[in-house]
């Protein structure tokens, strides 16, 4: 019969990938250093290959090692998710939720949604984890976070993705600009414009360069914003233009008299965002509820 890595063997894996250290890792698992050193070394000849390379002062995964710490953390969730599912019994979502948001949307969108939330599963536990993109999917698919709000995946077919709204995108212009002058400004009257954006992993990062190239418009590639705060401020002293989604226009323009924003004919101003998780998750249903009052949440805004 095969050999099946335990439960604590694949935790005690998992920890040491994470610390780099097997007295931290032990720590983290309330273990002495030689219980869990001893059962990674078991664990290696079980399986028959090293998984963790031991130098002076160093700790690491080999490359075979780094592979199953991956799969270990989805197994890992999966028993999570078993644990969850007899907690959403009780109708409280299974009573924690690892909820990753990015920063374009989340932290505009989450002031509506969570005291509605809260009122709905008093006993519900949100964690939330602000990121881009790409390093959200990535923690999505290995367990680290149960769903995440965003848009749509890259690799679409390892996730359900429910939306929750379609969120216009503006231009943002100097208010002294020619452009300002305009409600609705062609495409073709960018060209020769510098856009500025937010740095890689950031999907308005992806919608900028295709305005470029579609419009012949300059990326100006000695400058990636942190965030949005820090573009509309650079498109305020006149350093070029750059796209606003609406939520963040509702929540932070209202004073700002500097940057006049527009309407762009000829491209699809806008983004769809909404929920998505593992498609594998045993939780499935849980984030399906989560979407559906996500989704009514928003219709209220937009």
């Amino acid at each position: 019969m095969p050999y099946r890595p335990s439960h604590r063997q694949l935790e005690y894996l998992v920890a040491l990938g994470d610390t780099g250290h097997f007295g931290e890792a032990a720590r983290r698992c309330n273990v002495s250093q030689p219980t869990l050193s001893v059962q990674v070394a078991l664990l290696e000849k079980q399986l028959g290959a090293a998984l963790i390379e031991r130098t002076p002062g160093q700790v690491a995964p080999t490359p075979v090692g780094a592979e199953v710490i991956t799969a270990a953390r989805v197994i890992l969730h999966g028993l999570d998710e078993i644990r969850a599912l007899a907690a959403g019994s009780k109708g409280n979502l299974g009573g924690t939720l690892r909820l990753g948001v990015v920063p374009s949307f989340g932290p505009y969108f989450l002031p509506y949604l969570l005291p509605q939330l809260h009122k709905e599963h008093r006993d519900l536990k949100v964690y939330i984890r602000e990121d881009r993109p790409r390093p959200l999917e990535r923690a999505v698919l290995e367990g680290e976070t149960d769903c995440a709000l965003g848009q749509i995946p890259d690799q679409e077919e390892l996730f359900s993705f429910r939306t929750v709204c379609h969120e216009k995108i503006y231009l943002g212009v100097p208010r002294q600009h020619p452009l300002a002058r305009l409600e609705r400004v062609p495409v073709a009257a960018l060209k020769g414009e510098r856009l500025l954006t937010l740095g890689p992993g950031h999907r308005l990062l992806d919608d900028v360069r295709r305005l470029a190239s579609i419009s012949g418009a300059m990326l100006a590639e000695d400058y990636e914003g942190s965030s949005l705060d820090a573009l509309r401020q650079m498109v305020s002293i006149e350093m070029g233009l750059s796209l606003f989604p609406e939520l963040y226009v509702r929540s932070e323009f209202g004073k700002e008299q500097n940057v006049r924003l527009l309407t762009l004919d000829g491209w699809a101003g806008e983004r769809h965002i909404g929920f998505f998780w593992r498609k594998s998750s045993a939780r499935g249903a849980h984030y399906e509820a989560l979407a559906l009052l996500g989704k009514t949440v928003a219709q209220s805004l937009f």
